[in-house]
Protein backbone atom coordinates (compact mmCIF):
# COMPACT_ATOMS: atom_id res chain seq x y z
CA UNK A 1 0.00 0.00 0.00
CA UNK A 2 3.13 2.36 0.96
CA UNK A 3 4.71 1.72 -2.12
CA UNK A 4 1.24 2.08 -4.36
CA UNK A 5 0.63 5.45 -2.96
CA UNK A 6 4.23 6.71 -3.01
CA UNK A 7 4.33 5.64 -7.46
CA UNK A 8 0.97 7.46 -7.19
CA UNK A 9 1.85 10.69 -5.51
CA UNK A 10 5.37 10.82 -7.94
CA UNK A 11 3.35 10.09 -11.00
CA UNK A 12 -0.17 12.28 -9.82
CA UNK A 13 -2.00 9.37 -11.48
CA UNK A 14 -5.85 9.51 -10.33
CA UNK A 15 -7.84 6.43 -9.58
CA UNK A 16 -9.90 7.01 -12.88
CA UNK A 17 -6.35 6.16 -14.51
CA UNK A 18 -5.63 3.02 -13.04
CA UNK A 19 -9.38 1.95 -14.48
CA UNK A 20 -8.38 3.29 -18.18
CA UNK A 21 -5.04 2.02 -18.40
CA UNK A 22 -6.29 -1.22 -16.56
CA UNK A 23 -8.85 -1.37 -19.34
CA UNK A 24 -6.08 -0.85 -22.46
CA UNK A 25 -3.54 -3.28 -20.96
CA UNK A 26 -6.60 -5.82 -20.48
CA UNK A 27 -7.81 -5.33 -24.25
CA UNK A 28 -3.87 -5.81 -24.96
CA UNK A 29 -3.41 -8.73 -23.08
CA UNK A 30 -6.61 -10.52 -25.14
CA UNK A 31 -4.72 -10.31 -28.65
CA UNK A 32 -1.21 -11.41 -27.15
CA UNK A 33 -2.95 -14.77 -25.97
CA UNK A 34 -4.75 -15.16 -29.32
CA UNK A 35 -2.80 -13.70 -31.82
CA UNK A 36 -0.52 -16.69 -32.98
CA UNK A 37 -3.14 -19.45 -32.73
CA UNK A 38 -4.32 -18.74 -36.43
CA UNK A 39 -1.59 -18.29 -39.75
CA UNK A 40 -1.74 -14.38 -40.69
CA UNK A 41 -4.59 -13.47 -43.30
CA UNK A 42 -3.91 -13.63 -46.69
CA UNK A 43 -3.70 -9.88 -47.24
CA UNK A 44 -1.01 -10.00 -44.47
CA UNK A 45 1.10 -11.55 -47.13
CA UNK A 46 1.17 -8.56 -49.08
CA UNK A 47 1.51 -5.93 -46.92
CA UNK A 48 4.34 -7.89 -45.19
CA UNK A 49 5.93 -7.43 -48.94
CA UNK A 50 5.41 -3.95 -49.17
CA UNK A 51 7.40 -3.35 -46.05
CA UNK A 52 10.41 -5.35 -48.04
CA UNK A 53 9.72 -3.04 -51.16
CA UNK A 54 9.18 0.52 -49.11
CA UNK A 55 7.82 3.14 -51.47
CA UNK A 56 5.69 6.16 -51.57
CA UNK A 57 3.02 4.62 -52.77
CA UNK A 58 1.80 1.27 -53.76
CA UNK A 59 -1.15 -0.54 -55.88
CA UNK A 60 -3.67 -1.34 -53.60
CA UNK A 61 -2.45 1.03 -50.89
CA UNK A 62 -0.83 4.15 -49.82
CA UNK A 63 2.86 3.17 -48.24
CA UNK A 64 2.19 3.63 -44.41
CA UNK A 65 1.32 -0.34 -43.99
CA UNK A 66 4.67 -0.91 -45.67
CA UNK A 67 6.36 0.86 -43.07
CA UNK A 68 4.61 -0.67 -40.23
CA UNK A 69 5.62 -3.87 -41.92
CA UNK A 70 9.13 -3.00 -41.69
CA UNK A 71 9.30 -1.94 -38.31
CA UNK A 72 7.77 -4.65 -36.69
CA UNK A 73 9.80 -7.20 -38.57
CA UNK A 74 13.21 -5.13 -37.23
CA UNK A 75 11.85 -5.31 -33.89
CA UNK A 76 10.43 -8.24 -33.30
CA UNK A 77 11.66 -10.81 -36.50
CA UNK A 78 9.88 -12.63 -39.49
CA UNK A 79 6.93 -13.97 -36.82
CA UNK A 80 3.45 -14.03 -36.97
CA UNK A 81 3.41 -12.11 -33.65
CA UNK A 82 5.44 -9.27 -35.04
CA UNK A 83 3.20 -8.11 -37.84
CA UNK A 84 0.20 -8.80 -35.21
CA UNK A 85 1.61 -6.74 -32.66
CA UNK A 86 0.69 -2.80 -33.39
CA UNK A 87 -2.73 -3.78 -34.67
CA UNK A 88 -3.28 -5.34 -30.95
CA UNK A 89 -1.31 -2.41 -29.79
CA UNK A 90 -3.50 0.45 -31.64
CA UNK A 91 -6.45 -1.48 -29.93
CA UNK A 92 -5.47 -1.08 -26.86
CA UNK A 93 -4.54 2.73 -27.37
CA UNK A 94 -7.90 2.96 -29.08
CA UNK A 95 -9.41 2.31 -25.27
CA UNK A 96 -7.90 5.18 -23.95
CA UNK A 97 -8.88 7.81 -26.51
CA UNK A 98 -12.38 6.12 -26.35
CA UNK A 99 -11.60 7.03 -22.70
CA UNK A 100 -10.63 10.60 -23.50
CA UNK A 101 -13.81 11.37 -25.52
CA UNK A 102 -16.19 10.58 -22.61
CA UNK A 103 -14.05 12.36 -20.29
CA UNK A 104 -14.31 15.19 -22.59
CA UNK A 105 -18.07 15.44 -22.84
CA UNK A 106 -17.38 14.96 -18.66
CA UNK A 107 -18.39 11.51 -18.63
CA UNK A 108 -17.94 9.75 -15.14
CA UNK A 109 -15.81 6.76 -14.57
CA UNK A 110 -18.84 4.60 -15.09
CA UNK A 111 -19.04 5.80 -17.81
CA UNK A 112 -16.00 5.39 -19.16
CA UNK A 113 -15.84 1.66 -18.03
CA UNK A 114 -19.14 1.33 -20.54
CA UNK A 115 -17.68 2.93 -23.50
CA UNK A 116 -14.06 1.03 -22.85
CA UNK A 117 -15.78 -2.42 -22.39
CA UNK A 118 -18.08 -1.75 -25.66
CA UNK A 119 -15.48 -1.47 -27.68
CA UNK A 120 -13.08 -4.90 -25.68
CA UNK A 121 -16.11 -6.83 -26.71
CA UNK A 122 -17.23 -5.39 -29.88
CA UNK A 123 -17.13 -8.75 -31.98
CA UNK A 124 -15.81 -6.34 -35.27
CA UNK A 125 -12.81 -4.80 -33.39
CA UNK A 126 -11.55 -7.55 -31.83
CA UNK A 127 -11.69 -9.02 -34.98
CA UNK A 128 -9.69 -6.38 -36.53
CA UNK A 129 -7.35 -5.65 -33.88
CA UNK A 130 -6.24 -9.37 -34.90
CA UNK A 131 -5.77 -8.92 -38.11
CA UNK A 132 -2.55 -6.62 -39.70
CA UNK A 133 -4.31 -4.91 -42.30
CA UNK A 134 -4.78 -1.24 -42.83
CA UNK A 135 -8.08 -1.30 -41.28
CA UNK A 136 -6.72 -1.36 -37.77
CA UNK A 137 -5.06 1.37 -38.39
CA UNK A 138 -7.67 3.38 -40.13
CA UNK A 139 -10.28 2.94 -37.49
CA UNK A 140 -7.38 4.22 -35.06
CA UNK A 141 -7.07 7.59 -37.26
CA UNK A 142 -10.98 7.81 -37.57
CA UNK A 143 -11.16 7.48 -33.67
CA UNK A 144 -8.16 9.89 -33.15
CA UNK A 145 -9.59 12.84 -35.60
CA UNK A 146 -12.87 12.59 -33.63
CA UNK A 147 -11.25 12.98 -29.86
CA UNK A 148 -9.19 16.30 -31.61
CA UNK A 149 -13.26 17.20 -33.26
CA UNK A 150 -14.65 17.20 -29.54
CA UNK A 151 -11.90 18.82 -27.86
CA UNK A 152 -12.20 21.81 -31.13
CA UNK A 153 -15.81 22.00 -30.11
CA UNK A 154 -15.42 22.29 -26.18
CA UNK A 155 -12.12 25.09 -26.46
CA UNK A 156 -13.41 26.38 -29.34
CA UNK A 157 -10.04 26.65 -30.77
CA UNK A 158 -9.10 26.53 -33.86
CA UNK A 159 -5.56 25.67 -33.86
CA UNK A 160 -6.93 22.00 -33.04
CA UNK A 161 -7.62 22.28 -36.96
CA UNK A 162 -3.47 21.40 -37.64
CA UNK A 163 -4.02 19.04 -35.11
CA UNK A 164 -7.41 17.35 -37.09
CA UNK A 165 -5.45 17.87 -40.46
CA UNK A 166 -2.05 15.98 -39.27
CA UNK A 167 -4.47 13.18 -38.48
CA UNK A 168 -6.19 13.25 -41.85
CA UNK A 169 -2.93 13.13 -43.64
CA UNK A 170 -1.21 10.35 -41.58
CA UNK A 171 -4.64 8.34 -41.86
CA UNK A 172 -4.84 9.08 -45.61
CA UNK A 173 -1.15 7.29 -46.06
CA UNK A 174 -2.37 4.62 -44.25
CA UNK A 175 -5.55 4.30 -46.26
CA UNK A 176 -8.14 6.00 -48.64
CA UNK A 177 -11.10 5.24 -47.14
CA UNK A 178 -10.45 8.28 -44.56
CA UNK A 179 -11.51 10.63 -47.46
CA UNK A 180 -14.89 9.63 -46.66
CA UNK A 181 -15.07 10.23 -42.77
CA UNK A 182 -13.20 13.57 -44.25
CA UNK A 183 -16.41 14.26 -46.13
CA UNK A 184 -18.82 13.46 -43.95
CA UNK A 185 -17.05 15.62 -40.96
CA UNK A 186 -16.53 18.85 -43.11
CA UNK A 187 -19.80 18.35 -44.63
CA UNK A 188 -21.60 18.51 -40.86
CA UNK A 189 -19.57 21.34 -39.96
CA UNK A 190 -20.68 23.03 -42.80
CA UNK A 191 -24.65 22.63 -41.60
CA UNK A 192 -23.91 23.09 -37.96
CA UNK A 193 -23.19 26.90 -35.90
CA UNK A 194 -19.37 25.07 -35.76
CA UNK A 195 -19.04 26.13 -39.55
CA UNK A 196 -17.53 29.70 -37.83
CA UNK A 197 -14.56 27.56 -36.86
CA UNK A 198 -13.86 27.36 -40.88
CA UNK A 199 -13.28 30.85 -40.94
CA UNK A 200 -9.46 30.32 -38.89
CA UNK A 201 -6.34 31.25 -40.60
CA UNK A 202 -5.39 27.47 -39.07
CA UNK A 203 -8.16 25.51 -41.12
CA UNK A 204 -6.31 26.99 -44.00
CA UNK A 205 -2.85 26.34 -42.95
CA UNK A 206 -4.20 22.69 -41.65
CA UNK A 207 -5.01 22.03 -45.23
CA UNK A 208 -1.93 23.09 -46.82
CA UNK A 209 -0.23 20.51 -44.38
CA UNK A 210 -2.07 18.02 -44.47
CA UNK A 211 -2.04 18.21 -48.45
CA UNK A 212 1.84 18.47 -48.32
CA UNK A 213 1.88 15.31 -45.98
CA UNK A 214 -0.04 13.61 -49.42
CA UNK A 215 1.66 14.85 -52.16
CA UNK A 216 4.54 12.20 -52.28
CA UNK A 217 1.71 9.70 -52.70
CA UNK A 218 -0.41 11.71 -54.84
CA UNK A 219 2.95 11.84 -57.18
CA UNK A 220 3.30 8.22 -57.51
CA UNK A 221 0.72 7.63 -58.21
CA UNK A 222 0.60 10.07 -61.12
CA UNK A 223 3.69 8.74 -62.24
CA UNK A 224 2.37 4.98 -61.88
CA UNK A 225 -0.74 5.92 -64.16
CA UNK A 226 -3.33 6.21 -61.03
CA UNK A 227 -3.33 2.29 -59.85
CA UNK A 228 -5.40 3.06 -56.80
CA UNK A 229 -8.14 3.67 -60.16
CA UNK A 230 -8.19 0.70 -61.87
CA UNK A 231 -7.97 -0.85 -58.08
CA UNK A 232 -11.35 0.89 -57.38
CA UNK A 233 -12.35 -0.41 -61.00
CA UNK A 234 -11.46 -4.31 -59.70
CA UNK A 235 -13.56 -4.33 -56.64
CA UNK A 236 -16.57 -2.57 -57.86
CA UNK A 237 -16.55 -5.19 -61.03
CA UNK A 238 -16.10 -8.08 -58.74
CA UNK A 239 -16.90 -7.08 -54.83
CA UNK A 240 -18.81 -4.15 -54.95
CA UNK A 241 -21.47 -5.89 -57.38
CA UNK A 242 -22.07 -8.36 -53.69
CA UNK A 243 -23.03 -5.59 -52.05
CA UNK A 244 -26.55 -4.59 -51.40
CA UNK A 245 -27.67 -1.34 -49.61
CA UNK A 246 -30.21 -3.87 -47.20
CA UNK A 247 -27.39 -5.83 -46.33
CA UNK A 248 -24.72 -3.19 -45.50
CA UNK A 249 -27.45 -1.94 -43.17
CA UNK A 250 -27.98 -4.85 -41.66
CA UNK A 251 -23.86 -5.40 -41.22
CA UNK A 252 -24.64 -1.78 -38.84
CA UNK A 253 -26.62 -3.72 -36.46
CA UNK A 254 -24.93 -6.82 -36.73
CA UNK A 255 -21.16 -5.76 -36.50
CA UNK A 256 -21.64 -4.19 -33.24
CA UNK A 257 -24.59 -6.31 -31.99
CA UNK A 258 -23.22 -6.83 -28.48
CA UNK A 259 -22.98 -3.22 -27.76
CA UNK A 260 -26.60 -2.35 -30.14
CA UNK A 261 -27.81 -0.79 -26.81
CA UNK A 262 -24.77 1.45 -26.04
CA UNK A 263 -24.01 2.90 -29.42
CA UNK A 264 -27.86 3.29 -30.64
CA UNK A 265 -28.32 5.19 -27.29
CA UNK A 266 -25.87 7.28 -27.70
CA UNK A 267 -26.53 8.31 -31.24
CA UNK A 268 -30.28 8.97 -30.89
CA UNK A 269 -29.47 11.63 -27.47
CA UNK A 270 -27.00 13.54 -29.09
CA UNK A 271 -28.95 13.80 -32.30
CA UNK A 272 -31.81 14.87 -31.12
CA UNK A 273 -31.42 15.89 -27.20
CA UNK A 274 -31.08 20.01 -27.71
CA UNK A 275 -29.21 19.71 -24.19
CA UNK A 276 -26.47 18.30 -26.67
CA UNK A 277 -27.01 19.96 -29.75
CA UNK A 278 -23.69 21.25 -28.82
CA UNK A 279 -22.23 17.68 -29.97
CA UNK A 280 -24.55 17.01 -32.26
CA UNK A 281 -21.92 17.58 -35.42
CA UNK A 282 -20.44 13.77 -34.00
CA UNK A 283 -23.82 11.73 -34.98
CA UNK A 284 -23.96 13.92 -38.30
CA UNK A 285 -20.59 13.01 -39.06
CA UNK A 286 -21.56 9.13 -38.51
CA UNK A 287 -25.20 9.57 -40.63
CA UNK A 288 -23.34 11.81 -43.41
CA UNK A 289 -20.73 9.12 -43.41
CA UNK A 290 -22.91 6.48 -43.76
CA UNK A 291 -25.41 7.71 -46.16
CA UNK A 292 -22.23 8.48 -48.80
CA UNK A 293 -20.95 4.53 -48.34
CA UNK A 294 -24.34 3.44 -48.34
CA UNK A 295 -25.15 5.26 -52.04
CA UNK A 296 -21.28 4.79 -53.38
CA UNK A 297 -21.52 0.99 -52.64
CA UNK A 298 -18.86 0.55 -50.28
CA UNK A 299 -18.35 -2.65 -48.26
CA UNK A 300 -20.43 -2.35 -44.76
CA UNK A 301 -17.16 -2.53 -42.73
CA UNK A 302 -16.07 0.73 -44.13
CA UNK A 303 -18.25 1.95 -41.58
CA UNK A 304 -16.43 0.74 -38.53
CA UNK A 305 -14.15 3.61 -38.10
CA UNK A 306 -17.03 5.56 -36.75
CA UNK A 307 -18.52 3.36 -34.40
CA UNK A 308 -15.88 3.87 -30.93
CA UNK A 309 -17.21 7.53 -30.96
CA UNK A 310 -20.45 6.62 -31.03
CA UNK A 311 -19.30 4.06 -28.34
CA UNK A 312 -17.92 6.90 -26.03
CA UNK A 313 -21.44 8.59 -26.67
CA UNK A 314 -23.22 5.74 -25.81
CA UNK A 315 -21.39 5.23 -22.66
CA UNK A 316 -21.95 8.72 -21.36
CA UNK A 317 -25.55 8.38 -22.20
CA UNK A 318 -25.87 5.29 -20.48
CA UNK A 319 -24.72 6.52 -17.33
CA UNK A 320 -26.51 9.62 -17.52
CA UNK A 321 -29.95 8.41 -18.81
CA UNK A 322 -30.44 4.86 -17.39
CA UNK A 323 -31.39 3.75 -14.17
CA UNK A 324 -28.51 1.67 -12.05
CA UNK A 325 -30.69 -1.55 -12.60
CA UNK A 326 -30.88 -1.02 -16.52
CA UNK A 327 -27.37 0.30 -16.30
CA UNK A 328 -26.16 -3.22 -15.11
CA UNK A 329 -28.73 -4.89 -17.24
CA UNK A 330 -27.07 -3.70 -20.31
CA UNK A 331 -23.79 -4.19 -19.46
CA UNK A 332 -24.88 -7.24 -18.90
CA UNK A 333 -26.15 -8.49 -22.28
CA UNK A 334 -23.35 -6.78 -23.93
CA UNK A 335 -21.09 -9.55 -22.21
CA UNK A 336 -23.03 -12.29 -22.97
CA UNK A 337 -23.65 -11.68 -26.33
CA UNK A 338 -19.89 -10.98 -26.94
CA UNK A 339 -19.53 -14.27 -24.94
CA UNK A 340 -21.75 -16.48 -27.26
CA UNK A 341 -19.99 -14.22 -30.22
CA UNK A 342 -16.25 -14.88 -29.07
CA UNK A 343 -15.33 -18.10 -31.58
CA UNK A 344 -16.15 -15.84 -34.75
CA UNK A 345 -14.42 -12.79 -32.96
CA UNK A 346 -11.13 -14.00 -31.81
CA UNK A 347 -8.92 -17.37 -33.00
CA UNK A 348 -9.44 -18.97 -29.71
CA UNK A 349 -10.83 -22.70 -31.43
CA UNK A 350 -9.51 -24.94 -33.87
CA UNK A 351 -10.58 -24.51 -37.52
CA UNK A 352 -12.62 -27.95 -37.01
CA UNK A 353 -15.04 -26.31 -33.85
CA UNK A 354 -15.62 -23.34 -35.53
CA UNK A 355 -17.31 -25.33 -38.03
CA UNK A 356 -19.07 -27.25 -36.28
CA UNK A 357 -20.63 -24.03 -34.31
CA UNK A 358 -21.30 -22.56 -37.46
CA UNK A 359 -23.03 -24.78 -38.66
CA UNK A 360 -26.46 -22.52 -37.61
CA UNK A 361 -25.20 -19.41 -37.85
CA UNK A 362 -23.87 -19.40 -41.74
CA UNK A 363 -26.08 -16.92 -43.46
CA UNK A 364 -25.23 -14.56 -40.57
CA UNK A 365 -21.07 -15.59 -39.90
CA UNK A 366 -20.25 -17.32 -43.11
CA UNK A 367 -21.20 -15.03 -46.32
CA UNK A 368 -18.10 -14.31 -48.27
CA UNK A 369 -18.11 -11.36 -50.39
CA UNK A 370 -18.49 -13.63 -53.34
CA UNK A 371 -22.22 -13.27 -51.95
CA UNK A 372 -22.28 -17.35 -50.51
CA UNK A 373 -21.84 -19.58 -47.67
CA UNK A 374 -19.32 -21.39 -46.87
CA UNK A 375 -18.13 -23.58 -44.04
CA UNK A 376 -15.86 -21.01 -41.86
CA UNK A 377 -16.11 -17.10 -41.78
CA UNK A 378 -14.09 -15.81 -44.93
CA UNK A 379 -11.77 -14.15 -42.42
CA UNK A 380 -10.86 -17.84 -40.96
CA UNK A 381 -10.32 -19.40 -44.10
CA UNK A 382 -7.76 -16.56 -44.97
CA UNK A 383 -6.10 -17.69 -41.89
CA UNK A 384 -4.94 -21.40 -42.91
CA UNK A 385 -3.05 -23.33 -45.29
CA UNK A 386 -0.13 -20.70 -46.06
CA UNK A 387 2.42 -22.30 -44.08
CA UNK A 388 2.08 -26.10 -45.37
CA UNK A 389 1.41 -24.43 -48.85
CA UNK A 390 4.66 -22.14 -48.61
CA UNK A 391 6.72 -25.55 -47.54
CA UNK A 392 5.63 -27.45 -50.22
CA UNK A 393 7.27 -24.43 -52.15
CA UNK A 394 10.25 -24.63 -50.08
CA UNK A 395 10.35 -28.52 -50.32
CA UNK A 396 10.32 -28.25 -54.24
CA UNK A 397 13.44 -25.71 -54.06
CA UNK A 398 15.43 -27.54 -51.75
CA UNK A 399 15.29 -31.03 -53.52
CA UNK A 400 16.51 -28.95 -57.07
CA UNK A 401 20.03 -30.24 -57.67
CA UNK A 402 22.65 -27.41 -56.17
CA UNK A 403 23.85 -26.71 -59.79
CA UNK A 404 20.35 -25.42 -60.69
CA UNK A 405 19.29 -23.79 -57.65
CA UNK A 406 21.04 -20.15 -58.40
CA UNK A 407 19.10 -20.12 -62.22
CA UNK A 408 15.29 -21.04 -60.51
CA UNK A 409 12.83 -18.88 -61.32
CA UNK A 410 9.39 -19.02 -58.38
CA UNK A 411 6.32 -17.89 -59.53
CA UNK A 412 3.35 -17.80 -58.20
CA UNK A 413 -0.08 -16.42 -59.50
CA UNK A 414 -2.27 -14.87 -56.47
CA UNK A 415 -0.01 -12.16 -54.44
CA UNK A 416 -0.91 -13.84 -51.44
CA UNK A 417 0.61 -16.77 -52.38
CA UNK A 418 3.76 -14.75 -53.27
CA UNK A 419 3.94 -13.66 -49.88
CA UNK A 420 3.57 -16.30 -48.36
CA UNK A 421 6.30 -17.78 -49.81
CA UNK A 422 8.36 -14.69 -49.64
CA UNK A 423 7.76 -14.70 -45.28
CA UNK A 424 8.02 -18.35 -45.00
CA UNK A 425 11.11 -18.67 -47.76
CA UNK A 426 13.10 -15.96 -45.75
CA UNK A 427 14.96 -18.40 -43.49
CA UNK A 428 15.50 -20.96 -46.17
CA UNK A 429 17.36 -19.04 -48.32
CA UNK A 430 14.82 -18.83 -51.23
CA UNK A 431 14.40 -16.19 -54.23
CA UNK A 432 12.11 -14.34 -53.96
CA UNK A 433 8.79 -15.25 -55.92
CA UNK A 434 7.87 -13.30 -59.00
CA UNK A 435 4.36 -12.42 -59.40
CA UNK A 436 2.12 -10.34 -61.25
CA UNK A 437 -0.47 -9.49 -59.23
CA UNK A 438 -0.92 -5.87 -57.15
CA UNK A 439 2.31 -4.67 -56.30
CA UNK A 440 4.73 -7.37 -57.32
CA UNK A 441 4.18 -6.95 -60.65
CA UNK A 442 6.31 -3.76 -60.05
CA UNK A 443 8.84 -5.36 -59.15
CA UNK A 444 8.83 -8.29 -61.39
CA UNK A 445 12.04 -8.71 -63.51
CA UNK A 446 11.38 -7.52 -67.25
CA UNK A 447 12.94 -10.28 -68.47
CA UNK A 448 14.52 -14.12 -67.31
CA UNK A 449 15.95 -17.13 -68.71
CA UNK A 450 15.94 -19.74 -66.15
CA UNK A 451 16.79 -23.56 -65.92
CA UNK A 452 13.67 -24.77 -63.87
CA UNK A 453 10.48 -22.60 -62.88
CA UNK A 454 8.90 -23.82 -59.69
CA UNK A 455 5.03 -22.21 -60.74
CA UNK A 456 2.32 -22.04 -58.13
CA UNK A 457 -1.20 -21.92 -59.10
CA UNK A 458 -4.08 -23.83 -59.08
CA UNK A 459 -3.97 -25.05 -62.80
CA UNK A 460 -1.28 -25.59 -65.52
CA UNK A 461 -2.17 -22.16 -67.48
CA UNK A 462 -0.44 -20.99 -69.98
CA UNK A 463 3.08 -22.92 -69.15
CA UNK A 464 1.74 -26.11 -70.55
CA UNK A 465 3.47 -25.17 -73.69
CA UNK A 466 6.46 -22.95 -72.38
CA UNK A 467 8.35 -26.12 -70.71
CA UNK A 468 9.31 -29.07 -72.29
CA UNK A 469 9.23 -30.88 -68.86
CA UNK A 470 6.23 -29.90 -66.63
CA UNK A 471 6.25 -32.43 -63.59
CA UNK A 472 3.26 -31.66 -60.49
CA UNK A 473 5.30 -32.41 -57.44
CA UNK A 474 2.69 -31.23 -54.35
CA UNK A 475 -1.19 -30.30 -53.73
CA UNK A 476 -2.59 -28.99 -51.36
CA UNK A 477 -5.63 -30.57 -49.70
CA UNK A 478 -6.90 -28.63 -46.67
CA UNK A 479 -11.23 -28.24 -46.77
CA UNK A 480 -10.71 -24.90 -44.93
CA UNK A 481 -8.02 -23.54 -46.94
CA UNK A 482 -9.88 -20.71 -49.34
CA UNK A 483 -6.77 -22.03 -52.05
CA UNK A 484 -7.66 -25.60 -51.62
CA UNK A 485 -6.39 -27.45 -54.11
CA UNK A 486 -3.83 -25.28 -55.04
CA UNK A 487 -0.31 -26.82 -56.64
CA UNK A 488 3.34 -27.00 -56.69
CA UNK A 489 4.89 -27.77 -60.47
CA UNK A 490 8.58 -28.08 -61.31
CA UNK A 491 8.49 -26.95 -64.90
CA UNK A 492 12.54 -27.56 -66.57
CA UNK A 493 13.72 -27.44 -70.49
CA UNK A 494 12.22 -24.27 -71.40
CA UNK A 495 11.52 -23.19 -74.96
CA UNK A 496 13.44 -20.98 -76.76
CA UNK A 497 10.20 -19.18 -76.90
CA UNK A 498 9.90 -18.64 -73.20
CA UNK A 499 12.63 -15.72 -72.81
CA UNK A 500 11.02 -13.27 -75.03
CA UNK A 501 6.85 -14.27 -73.91
CA UNK A 502 7.95 -13.32 -70.47
CA UNK A 503 9.19 -10.69 -71.13
CA UNK A 504 6.51 -9.12 -73.66
CA UNK A 505 3.64 -10.14 -70.80
CA UNK A 506 6.10 -8.58 -68.48
CA UNK A 507 5.78 -5.04 -70.24
CA UNK A 508 2.28 -5.57 -71.15
CA UNK A 509 1.18 -5.90 -67.74
CA UNK A 510 3.39 -2.69 -66.49
CA UNK A 511 2.47 -0.51 -69.33
CA UNK A 512 -0.72 0.45 -67.55
CA UNK A 513 1.03 1.45 -65.00
CA UNK A 514 4.33 3.14 -66.21
CA UNK A 515 5.06 6.20 -67.74
CA UNK A 516 7.59 5.22 -70.24
CA UNK A 517 5.82 2.61 -71.87
CA UNK A 518 7.63 -0.45 -73.97
CA UNK A 519 6.81 -1.07 -77.72
CA UNK A 520 6.11 -5.21 -77.86
CA UNK A 521 6.82 -6.87 -81.22
CA UNK A 522 4.73 -10.05 -82.26
CA UNK A 523 5.70 -13.49 -80.58
CA UNK A 524 7.24 -16.01 -83.22
CA UNK A 525 5.26 -19.02 -82.91
CA UNK A 526 8.37 -21.06 -84.56
CA UNK A 527 10.29 -21.05 -81.50
CA UNK A 528 7.91 -23.36 -80.54
CA UNK A 529 9.23 -25.90 -82.58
Amino acid sequence: MIIQRVIKAKLNISKEWYIIIGLALFKLLIHFLTNTNYELHRDAFLYYSLGENLDWGFMSSPPLIGIVSKISVLIFGNTVFALRFFPAFIGAISVIFIALIVKELKGSTFAIVIASLTFICSPSFLRSNTLFQPVSFNQFFWLLSGYYIVRLINNQNPKLWLSVFIIWGFGFLNKYSIAFFIVGTLLAFLLSKHRKLFMSKYFIIGGVIGTLMILPNLFWQHNHNWPLIHHMNELYKYQFVNVSKVGFIIDQFVMNFPAIIVWISGLIVFLFFNKYKKYRILPLIYLFTLLYLLFSGGKSYYTLGLYPILFALGGYTIDKFFKPVYKYLTLGFMLIISWFMLPFSLPIYSLEKVAEISKKTAPFTNRWEDGKIHNLPQDYADMTGWEELSGMVIDAYQNLPDSIKNNCVIYAEEYCTAGATMFYGKKHGLPDPICFNDNFLLHAPDSINPSVFIYVNDEVGDIEWLFKNIELVYEINNKYFRENGEQVYVCTQPRDIFPEFFAQKTAMLKNRFIKKQVTMKPLSLNKLR
